[in-house]
């Protein structure tokens, strides 16, 4: 920041956004409305590294500090080096921002002395771990804190830490019936796989879908932090929330853009995938998707992370998800019902199948068929209640960390680690044989069997792979015994 003589004026440089650049009349408000004197010089303000594009009103606060510096309104001594974030109102509130978490991580990495956010913030803040928090609400309370070298951490700060807490969710005992569906649900969770369910409207997949991170292990400490980063720069961490231990399950609407799936803008923003990290991402109405968002999934879906590139630079957000998906056998939805006949041409059938790619369909895992229910089958008990289910999802997590390592599950192995870790005897090898001849399996595909076959053993307790594991793990490519 620079003051100097000439006319009047407030220059920002560093490729500012339209709200960086009226932060000129925030700033100005709020000094003269907390009584500081305006300098009638030019006020030069340089957003460095300048080759980087800056958005948001977050800079406000850290501008109107700059300038009451220059003055030597803080002060004689060194100012202690913070990060400060906050955006003014024309009265001197502060009001809060998105960004905080990453922003205050980063601080901790540099070694600063302290974060100085409103108060609404602060208690995102203080996820941080050994990172003086100093909650504002006004300008004049951030002079404060500054003049007096930051003596006094606010006490309240830490109460308003975000508590560790599980949410409750809908549990698996409320599905009747879809005994296949269940299995096919709880191996999905056990190794992390790709799930993709077929079957006529209200045979139950949105709500098994729904039910699956009821049955997923909660996140540790790592892998909530990163959740609630994502959610942050979104700006869809609510202060007041718990902080995020049962895996997030995100359903975007099927009218979502690829920018909405995938992320984007001019300055990049976490699409549906990014904010699915660690958790799930649910596609009910599968071909009703634009067939360019869809497209866009794939090589996330096989890296784990999103790239934006743009002329300014690229952005990398985590997204390593679990997809899971769900789709009517026809427009119609009733090809294959017993109770109802279905009533589309083969040429309308296939043209709505093919709106999802051979190599997106191939991205999963397990694809089965969901049937409708029958009326004593709606009168059965749920089954199993999550807990239950979960028991046996992380005892199969545990052999897989015990054996590829923290945080690896079966669904991430390479296929050079599927010759170690998931080789068949003899009978599994000719059966992978003829299940790749008989259903058109592509090398990617028989990876997947594999992959699901090592998690089934993992959930009967067998270090090795069955071949009973391996046909019930081809019992799962519906699609590709159909033809797809």
């Amino acid at each position: 920041m620079d003051l100097s003589n000439g006319v009047p004026r407030f220059v920002v440089g560093g490729l500012p956004d339209a709200a960086v650049i009226q932060s000129e009349g925030r700033v100005r408000a709020a000094l003269r409305n907390c009584g500081y004197q305006i300098p009638s010089r030019v006020v030069t303000i340089n957003l460095a590294p300048a080759h980087l594009p800056k958005q948001g009103p977050s800079f406000d606060l850290p501008i109107a500090l700059a300038i009451l510096a220059a003055e030597g309104k803080l002060g004689q001594r060194p100012l202690p080096e913070v990060l400060v974030l906050g955006e003014l109102g024309l009265d001197g509130a502060l009001r809060p921002v998105r960004g905080v978490l990453p922003a205050a991580l980063r601080a901790k990495r540099q070694g600063l002395a302290g974060v100085l956010v409103p108060k609404q913030n602060a208690a995102e803040a203080t996820l941080v771990d050994d990172l003086p928090v100093y909650p504002l609400r006004s300008l004049p309370e951030a002079v404060e804190k500054l003049s007096g070298g930051l003596c006094n951490v606010d006490p309240e700060a830490r109460a308003d830490r975000l508590p560790v807490a599980p949410s409750p969710g809908p549990d698996l005992a409320e599905v009747r019936g879809q005994a296949f569906a269940k299995r096919a649900l709880e191996i999905a969770a056990a190794g992390g796989h790709n799930l993709l369910m077929v079957g006529p409207p209200g045979s139950g997949k949105s709500m098994l879908a729904q039910r699956l991170p009821s049955i997923l292990p909660p996140l540790d400490s790592r892998d909530a932090l990163e959740v609630a980063c994502a959610y942050s720069v979104a700006g869809q961490l609510d202060p007041g929330a718990a902080l995020p231990r049962r895996p997030p399950f995100r359903a975007p609407h099927h009218t979502a853009s690829v920018a909405g799936l995938v992320g984007g803008g001019s300055v990049p923003r976490p699409g549906e995938i990014a904010l699915a990290h660690r958790g799930v991402l649910f596609l009910d109405e599968l071909p009703e998707f634009s067939r360019g968002a869809l497209e866009a999934l794939r090589q996330p879906l096989e890296s784990g992370r999103v790239l934006l590139a743009r002329a300014s630079g690229w952005v990398s957000f985590p997204a390593q998800v679990q997809l899971v998906a769900a789709m009517n056998p026809c427009p119609c939805g009733y090809l294959g019902d017993n109770r109802r006949s279905c009533t589309c041409p083969p040429s309308v059938i296939q043209r709505y199948r093919n709106r999802v790619s051979g190599p997106l369909v191939d991205r999963f895992d397990l694809t089965i068929e969901v049937p409708a229910l029958s009326y004593p089958e709606l009168k059965t008990d749920g089954g199993e209640a999550s807990a239950a289910v979960l028991r046996r999802v992380e005892s199969a997590r545990r052999r897989q960390r015990e054996r590829q390592g923290d945080g690896r599950r079966n669904a991430d192995l390479a296929p050079a680690e599927l010759g170690r870790w998931a080789k068949p005897d003899l009978d599994g090898e000719d059966l992978l044989e003829q299940a790749m001849q008989r259903l058109g399996l592509s090398a990617r595909g028989l990876h997947r069997v594999q992959r699901v076959a090592r998690t089934i053993a993992d959930l009967a307790g067998r270090s090795h792979i069955a071949a009973s594991d391996l046909a019930e793990a081809v019992s799962y490519r519906a699609l590709d015994r159909n033809g797809k």
